[in-house]
């Protein structure tokens, strides 16, 4: 015999799961439920098999192919309209014409025992034989009543209570003659139960009905498509499940990584090569699906996670579905009955109330309470760039494809035959991205210099040397599996604001270029990048001094691309130094913050127990710095960039130094003790790098470790700080603590605050309202000044939903209050 799968319905109820997938695609434990329905076809022996498809029908001619898997041949009969249910067996007519066939939905999960079905036609001598199961509420289904014979005496379709006359419904599973063709007339909307059969029924045609026992699920809502995978893990079905039951009820299948750290509670099922960390916990019926990854602190419990989906730490997930290639980021909240279309994006700590639905596509924003079902809504990112350039998680919001596309629309920005310099730092995920940027480089006519591993500064002035522009992926700084994509400019600064959008513009359109098979890239290996930065580096700025100072130094690599240059550089400084951290790890590209904490620990350690004069941590990639007196004492990031102010400010006498406005307004005594300016920018680390081109500015500096050092470049560089610090440490003649010691003491605290973004404008003019009478600032945000000289600025993130707020006070606890009460500005204004 032969069989039909119906599989051409939309699932309408199923909606938003099914709006971008058939229905007989969607998974039951890690299998369409489709392919549950063909292995129960071939364990009873049809090996030929007709599948009617309408809706979304390459989808599923695409997965299941020939049959050939699945030890059948099949055949597809494709729909252009809707036909019913009989119009559509009757559209593959020609494949059914010589022999009984049965009828069986591509999207119901059963176990019946198909062979006593059929038995039971044949012996009967039936036209048609409907397989009927007995079900507790039979309101969504066809009643059918039988006589003792076996014979249909009555159909009703979708009974109100009111008219139940039997818990004996059609499970749309039929055996049939091919006679039955007849009674169909073709290119017709035709249905069996409410066509087909009552009027079969009124000429006295043999029409059976067979009571099966067995397991039957209509997977036809929600609640019903969780529930059968709970019925599958209990056993209640018997299918085959893909995978070892590693403990009672456990189900973990081929290539799946589960931390032993992380607590399961059966029955579950761990899809093919999930990722589970330690820390994760998974309760009972809960399903994951292929290439799933669940962090650290993730909750999910009954939760149905369709394949490529990443789940943050700290998450909490119950009785929700969450489509396949979504990303549910930290801290985030999805309640029963939610669902999550593909991939939909929800931000760090959203909350999807219970039974909303989140169509395809959309993005949920951070901190937003969703109550209401989210259909035509959709806000992607508002910047592609963030402030470490492009940034995310690898795998997961930074693809190697993602990369592709964002290097081709870097490559259209430039002429054809302009030479790109490109570097990595030392991990696994970066060394792969920078290929992917290579061969998109090469691919759009451009010809790049390759510096493999090598230190952020080293990039930029490699970069700064006759070329057009330069790529460097770096591993996010305290962040291991996050990398960020840094695009810079022929200065070998990072991209201007206008330059990234315009590179944007190009990302977004999708256009770009391609060069002819002659015009093809070429690509080279620099040698000796290194060796010229540490030439450049010592003939730019001024070491005199260090070499006759006799200083002792103690230099932490902080396992990064530092090390590379390290040990050059200080044997050409001639000084005493003892160097730890030069090892680097391909896994441990950056050190978390617990492990950069214990590093300085170390440091500090080091520095007091070996009477060294500094010492000083590199950060992953030679762009940050981390300083540690002679007394051991960690100088915090914002205090030693007035430290490294004083120092500079009192030998040069003249100039400017250019700081974020978020600083504290100490610096401007320091720079008027020492007749210099303070120029103020923007927090965006462009903007330091604008300020170094000008003339006349002696530093600049972030606040975070971050130093510009303008007789050398014009973007951050640790190595150069460092050098410059040495030589001014030197020349002074005092010690770090003594020169901290006359700076006096401030007070700048700072707190986030969640906003949404419809509401960031609103927020933005409340502040200016409640600062009535006060001096403003808006250099960057809105900075109000008390006429006392306290102030707090707020400043709107450009990429996340959050407001930051700065305020600064003579005393810690005036600071806060300040805080507290702007504080109370932006939330109100943000609800």
């Amino acid at each position: 015999m032969r069989a039909v799968v119906m599989a051409g319905g939309e699932g309408t109820r199923l909606r938003p799961m099914t709006s971008s997938m058939p229905k007989p695609l969607l998974p039951i434990v890690n299998k369409p439920i489709m392919e549950h329905v063909l292995r129960l076809l071939q364990r009873h022996g049809y090996d030929e098999t007709v599948v009617t498809v309408q809706f979304l029908a390459s989808l599923i001619r695409n997965y299941f192919g020939d049959g050939e898997e699945f030890g059948m041949t099949l055949h597809y009969a494709t729909e252009e309209s809707p036909l019913g249910t009989a119009g559509s067996v009757k559209n593959a007519e020609e494949a059914l014409r010589d022999e009984s066939f049965l009828v069986i939905s591509g999207d119901a999960l059963t176990d019946f025992d198909l062979t006593a079905l059929t038995d039971f036609h044949h012996e009967n001598g039936a036209l048609v034989t409907v397989c009927l199961k007995q079900v507790p509420n039979p309101l969504e289904f066809g009643i059918t009543i039988v006589a003792d014979d076996g014979r249909v005496e009555r159909f009703l379709e979708k009974p109100t209570w009111g008219q139940v006359f039997s818990d004996t419904v059609n499970t749309g599973i039929y055996v049939m003659e091919p006679e039955i063709f007849d009674r169909v007339a073709r290119g017709e909307v035709v249905d069996w139960s409410g066509d087909v059969f009552p009027a079969l029924l009124k000429e006295g045609a043999p029409i059976y009905g067979y009571v099966a026992d067995g397991y039957w699920e209509d997977v036809g809502t929600h609640e019903s498509y969780i529930r059968a995978q709970a019925d599958v893990l209990s056993g209640l079905v018997d299918v085959e499940i893909d995978g070892f039951e590693v403990a009672p009820g456990i189900w973990v299948a081929e290539g799946a990584d589960v931390d032993p750290d992380a607590e399961l509670k059966g029955p579950l099922y761990v899809g093919d090569y999930a990722k589970v960390e330690g820390g994760a916990e998974l309760r009972e019926y809960t399903v994951l699906g292929s290439n799933v990854v669940v962090k650290s602190g993730a909750f999910l419990h009954r939760a149905v996670i369709h394949d490529n989906v990443y789940v943050g730490p700290q998450t909490n997930l119950r009785g929700c579905v969450i489509g396949k290639n979504a990303d549910v980021m930290r801290g985030a909240r999805i309640e029963e009955a939610a669902i999550v279309g593909d991939e939909c994006l929800i931000e760090e700590e959203a909350s999807v109330s219970a039974g909303v639905k989140i169509y395809p596509f959309k993005t949920i924003e951070a901190g937003a309470v969703v109550t209401a079902s989210v259909i035509w809504e959709a806000r992607g990112h508002t910047a592609l760039f963030g402030p470490r350039g492009v940034s995310g998680i690898v795998n997961v919001e930074i693809t190697p494809e993602l990369v592709v596309r964002l290097a081709s629309a870097f490559a259209t920005t430039l002429r054809k035959g302009s030479t790109v310099v490109t570097a990595r730092d030392h991990s696994r995920a970066a060394r792969a991205l920078k290929r992917a940027v290579i061969a998109a480089l090469t691919s759009s006519a451009i010809d790049v210099r390759d510096l493999e591993c090598q230190p952020l500064p080293v990039a930029r002035l490699e970069t700064s040397r006759a070329s057009a522009g330069g790529v460097m992926i770096r591993t996010t700084s305290g962040v291991p599996d996050s990398v960020d994509i840094l695009f810079l400019s022929e200065q070998g600064a990072d991209l201007s604001p206008a330059a990234q959008r315009k590179l944007e513009r190009v990302f977004n359109r999708q256009e770009y270029r391609r060069a002819f098979p002659g015009e093809i890239g070429d690509l080279t290996f620099p040698p000796r990048a290194l060796e010229n930065y540490v030439q450049l580096l010592l003939q730019s700025v001024d070491t005199t001094g260090i070499a006759e100072s006799g200083l002792k130094l103690v230099v932490d690599a902080g396992g990064g691309a530092a090390a590379l240059l390290l040990p050059t550089l200080l044997g050409r400084l001639g000084v005493d130094s003892h160097v730890v951290g030069l090892g680097m790890d391909e896994a441990r590209p950056t050190e978390t913050p617990d492990e950069l904490a214990a590093s300085l620990r170390r440091l500090s350690s080091i520095v007091s127990s070996s009477q060294a004069a500094v010492g000083v941590h590199f950060g992953p990639v030679g762009e940050r710095l981390s300083i540690v007196d002679e007394r051991g004492r960690i100088i915090d990031d914002s205090r030693a960039l007035l430290v490294f102010m004083d120092l500079v400010a009192a030998e040069r006498k003249t100039g400017r130094v250019a700081m974020p406005v978020a600083t504290t307004r100490v610096a401007e005594e320091v720079a008027t003790f020492h007749g210099v300016e303070v120029e103020w920018t923007t927090t965006s680390p462009d903007d330091l790098s604008v300020a170094a081109e000008r003339p006349g500015l002696i530093l600049a500096g972030d606040g975070k470790g971050g130093y510009v050092i303008p007789e050398f470049g014009v973007a951050l560089d640790a190595v150069a700080a460092f050098v410059r610090l040495v030589g001014l440490v030197a020349r002074a003649q005092l010690s770090l603590s003594e020169i901290d010691a006359r700076i006096p003491d401030s007070n700048v605290t700072r707190r986030n605050v969640r906003t949404p973004w419809a509401a960031k404008g609103m927020v933005m003019r409340s502040v200016v309202e409640a600062s009535g009478t006060r001096e403003l600032d808006t250099t960057d945000g809105v900075r109000v000044v008390e006429p006392d000289g306290r102030w707090v600025l707020v400043l709107p993130d450009p990429a996340e939903a959050v407001t930051h707020l700065w305020a600064e006070a003579p005393t810690q606890e005036e600071s806060i209050a300040l805080l507290d009460e702007w504080t109370e500005v932006v939330e109100r204004a943000g609800q």
